[in-house]
């Protein structure tokens, strides 16, 4: 059965697989992609959208191992006043956000040490590696469905794993496959025409071109 309530929607990601990896010469320092499918799976459980891209990068220093969360690969920043303690929701200032589990971590580990309270953070971005964009065409024109902002404080940027396993660069091309979970898809977008942005990043934090997908909706890119 199909939740119809969004703020009961459950949202996941999933990367699945990267493949045909070969060392061609002259490829870029900044990573360069290319769209090449983006397909609707429905299933009893959770529907995925999977995301295909093609990758090339001179250096192969794509991917990010699950143990990389250290700066600059960090989840959060922790904001703090002026005099450098660090903000809790009880004594948050007039400018902070109510509490959503974008802008406040509860009971984070700072400098090794559990602290049990709700802080002020600042996401990121650099803690992904691939960045993906949903936009909504409304009146010929199209609009990006900010996943972030409420009532779904969320996100589908990931994370895809390391491409190679040693720290000595080569050029590299394939192609990730990237899936996004949703109990949702259908009950946000129905019969809307959509188009996904994509970029990736490499470990230098080189941001690669955007590429799009085609207008479409899930009816015509739905595999049974």
């Amino acid at each position: 059965m199909r939740i119809k309530n969004y703020s009961g929607l459950l949202f996941g990601l999933a990367l699945f697989g990267t493949s045909c990896i070969s060392p061609p010469e002259d490829f870029p320092s900044v990573p360069e992609i290319e769209f090449s499918s983006l397909v609707y799976a429905p299933t009893p459980s959770q529907d995925s959208l999977i995301l295909t891209i093609k990758f090339k990068d001179a250096e192969g220093d794509l991917g990010l191992s699950a143990t990389e969360i250290n700066p600059p690969f960090n989840p959060f920043n922790f904001r703090r006043d002026g005099a450098n303690n660090l903000i809790t929701y009880s004594r948050r200032p007039a400018n902070a956000p109510t509490y959503n589990p974008v802008d406040w971590v509860i009971n984070p580990i700072v400098n090794n040490n559990t602290i049990r309270d709700t802080l002020w953070v600042e996401q990121n971005e650099n803690q992904y590696n691939i960045f993906v964009r949903f936009f909504i065409k409304r009146n010929g024109r199209f609009t990006e469905f900010r996943w972030q902002d409420p009532p779904f404080f969320t996100t589908f940027n990931g994370r895809f794993p390391r491409v190679l396993t040693t720290e000595e660069g080569q050029p590299v091309e394939g192609s990730i496959s990237y899936r996004m979970l949703s109990s949702g898809w259908e009950s946000i977008f129905r019969n809307d025409t959509l188009r996904i942005d994509v970029q990736i990043q490499d470990r230098a934090l080189n941001r690669s071109n955007e590429v799009s997908s085609p207008e479409l909706t899930l009816r015509q890119i739905t595999r049974n």
